[in-house]
């Protein structure tokens, strides 16, 4: 099965990147170009750009969609999980508590730095937000 490539020739006239690849290589803490080089040089910071190919990372616009994206995660993961329990034992609301306030914050933490990696993976394969060597500009607001 070939993989579906997104944000090239097609639409734009540019190299298509190749979107499942960049995506995954984010998730990993990779550069999206070449899969070698360190995505992050702290737990949510960013490199400036690739120590190995020395592509520019530095345009990516994350923003707040990787918390978003981590909160419906967790949110349905724990939910669920907390329901199929509560339907299933007769835990007291402590037990509840020391059980899936834990879980909670584990997967939110585990969770941010994979999901903020894919979503600059996204924006990389996708030529958004000065990928695509176009300078950045900010719409003002009306």
């Amino acid at each position: 099965m070939e993989e579906q490539l997104f944000g090239g020739e097609h639409h734009s006239g540019r190299v298509a990147r190749p979107l499942w690849t960049a995506v995954k290589r984010g998730m990993l803490g990779r550069c999206p170009h070449c899969g070698e080089g360190k995505l992050f040089g702290a737990f949510t910071k960013p490199v400036d750009k690739c120590g190995i190919c020395g592509e520019e990372l530095h345009h990516h616009r994350a923003d707040d969609l990787p918390a978003y994206l981590v909160i419906v995660i967790v949110g349905h993961i724990v939910v669920g999980a907390f329901m199929t329990v509560e339907a299933a034992t007769t835990l007291s609301i402590w037990q509840h508590a020391l059980i899936w306030v834990p879980l909670t914050i584990t997967l939110a933490v585990a969770l941010l730095q994979p999901v903020k990696g894919a979503v600059i993976g996204l924006q990389w394969a996708l030529y958004m937000h000065g990928f695509g060597g176009e300078k950045d500009e900010f719409e003002p607001h009306p």
